[in-house]
């Protein structure tokens, strides 16, 4: 799933129409370029991870029996910290059933990833005079996974869109996205929340606007005529289909209290209690736009794989050329690192590669070989001219590999390409990305690019692609698990400029299933405002 950006230039209209909002390419005056592959911003990073299936299960009935011990536990309307008032349901039942049975070993997956962060949760929610419940709300959102992004593009343990993140003052761009910030993100939760409840005046519907949008619960009570969330939901049928809540967000609180009975009682359950002195202390900088990350790392002593684990913000080698970024430095390293970035002279550009122009050569070009947008190329060589000379040196950012961009990948990469191509197992439909591929074959976006020679995203119809292991025996049982993850329907309503294609790419499918799931021939024609089904994993 792609989501690209407007480019410069009226030339390019045409290539946008094909595409939903195509990052264009300034092309030099002296060369023209073909215009069949564009480097994108991608909204979804290489190693962004899916919600994993728990997430967004919706168990229609308990396939299991609670023990007198777990009843009792389901029963309790009180927590020590927790000062939410219980709300007995069917669906917390369901819920906290599937959560201490079912679904048991992914909730210790879950409780194990939060036992660094939630110190840091529960010490901002205190700030802001938050009930100590909604430090919980990660699990509902992510399972408190800092990599996890939705197939609608919400991204981190919060869950941002895109939109929302920015009126809290989370970046997002090719740079950074600060919504995998687990300290930015928090803070962002926060005021978010809060102003949920100034609006709403009750827990439980702002958890509810948190998950459908202000507005939609907003109609919703309106037209309902009623105050609280289980009498919205118990209304909910009378509603119009527009105004109607989804099934997701009627159960959202549901699920919500089922996890909160189980963190407040682990140990009665069985559970092995999370610990509260496992948090990373680290020290938040401010770096200086287009400071050369990955040479810092060295500087402390850290791979880029351990700087990153500290900062899963960045999506790139090098810090956004235009803002001050906040990185967190492990505190037993932070003076070796911030004596580094106090040194002007300190310029090794580990995380740049210096490349050298030659005849022929355009901003598009360079922009094809390393996979970096053009107006990013611009911005960090500090020029918007479309004029370059040969023996003229440009930067070119890293993209965030363990390796920095080098000037000989690109003939090592055309030999992998070829290797690929001879013995690629792999066919390129319509609607394919890398993401959806990787997605199927159990494997990741970096190991495809890797294994492919690939030094962007853009990918062709009938293209092959080697994909490894695809044979192996747990590459099959991968395969075959994809294919058993529940399909979630989009209702989606058609946009001005849309066609077929562009919401295919949109959401990852192929153009021949969205003719099949909603009857239209070869030739049939959709128009703005239509409503097309969309299947989704």
């Amino acid at each position: 799933m792609k989501v690209f950006k407007y480019g410069y230039l009226l030339a390019m209209a045409l290539l946008v129409a094909g595409f939903a909002s195509g990052c264009t390419a300034t092309k030099s005056p002296q060369v023209t370029e073909p215009m069949e592959e564009v480097v994108s911003e991608s909204q979804v990073p290489d190693d962004a991870e899916a919600l994993e299936p728990e997430i967004i299960a919706t168990p229609d009935e308990a396939e299991e029996h609670l023990s007198q011990t777990e009843q009792a536990v389901l029963n309790q309307r009180f927590g020590l910290l927790f000062d939410l008032e219980q709300h007995d349901s069917k669906d917390v039942e369901l819920f906290f059933t599937f959560y201490t049975h079912k679904a048991r070993k992914t909730m210790v997956r879950w409780l194990e990833r939060s036992q660094p962060y939630l110190p840091h949760v529960r010490r901002v929610f205190t700030q802001y005079g938050l009930p100590q419940d909604l430090v919980l709300l990660p699990f509902v959102e992510s399972g408190y996974n800092v990599r996890a992004y939705s197939w609608a593009g919400a991204g981190g343990m919060w869950q941002f869109m895109r939109g929302t993140g920015r009126l809290y003052g989370l970046q997002s761009d090719w740079w950074i996205d600060e919504r995998r910030d687990p300290y930015k993100a928090t803070d962002a939760a926060a005021r978010h929340l809060r102003d949920l409840y100034d609006k709403f005046g009750d827990w439980y519907l702002a958890l509810a606007a948190y998950n459908a949008g202000e507005g939609k619960i907003s109609r919703a009570l309106k037209q309902a005529k009623c105050e609280t969330f289980f009498e919205l939901t118990e209304r909910n049928r009378k509603l119009s289909r527009r105004t109607r809540l989804k099934k997701e967000t009627k159960q959202y609180v549901p699920k919500f209290i089922a996890i909160s009975k189980v963190f407040q009682n682990l140990d009665t359950l069985g559970f092995k209690p999370v610990s509260w002195d496992m948090e990373e202390e680290v020290v938040p900088v401010k770096v200086p736009g287009g400071t050369d990350l990955l040479a810092l790392a060295r500087e402390g002593g850290m791979t880029w794989n351990e700087f990153h684990k500290y900062n899963p913000a960045f999506r790139r080698q090098v810090s956004p050329p235009n803002m001050e970024a906040t990185a967190y430095l492990p505190v037993a390293k932070a003076d070796t690192m911030m004596a580094y970035l106090a040194d002007p002279d300190s310029r090794p550009y580990a995380g740049y590669s210096r490349y050298r122009i030659r005849s022929g050569d355009s901003w598009w070009r360079i922009s094809n070989r390393y996979g970096v947008p053009i107006n990013v190329l611009k911005s960090v060589n500090n020029t918007r001219s479309n004029t370059l000379r040969p023996g003229q040196y440009v930067m070119v950012p890293a993209s965030g590999s363990s390796k920095a961009v080098t000037a000989s990948a690109s003939s090592s990469s055309s030999k992998t390409r070829a290797i690929a191509s001879k013995r690629g197992n792999y066919v390129v439909r319509s609607g394919d990305t890398l993401w959806s591929i990787s997605q199927s074959f159990g494997t990741t976006v970096n190991t495809l690019k890797r294994s492919n020679g690939l030094r962007s995203s853009s990918l062709k119809v009938g293209q092959k692609l080697y994909i490894p292991n695809s044979s192996s025996a747990a590459t099959k049982q991968a395969v075959k698990d994809a294919g058993k993850v529940k399909t979630q329907m989009v209702n989606y309503k058609v946009r001005r400029g849309d066609n077929l294609t562009t919401i295919s790419r949109k959401f990852g499918v192929k153009v021949a299933d969205l003719r099949r799931w909603n009857s239209l021939n070869s030739r049939g024609t959709i128009y703005a405002g239509q409503r097309l089904k969309v299947y989704v994993q």
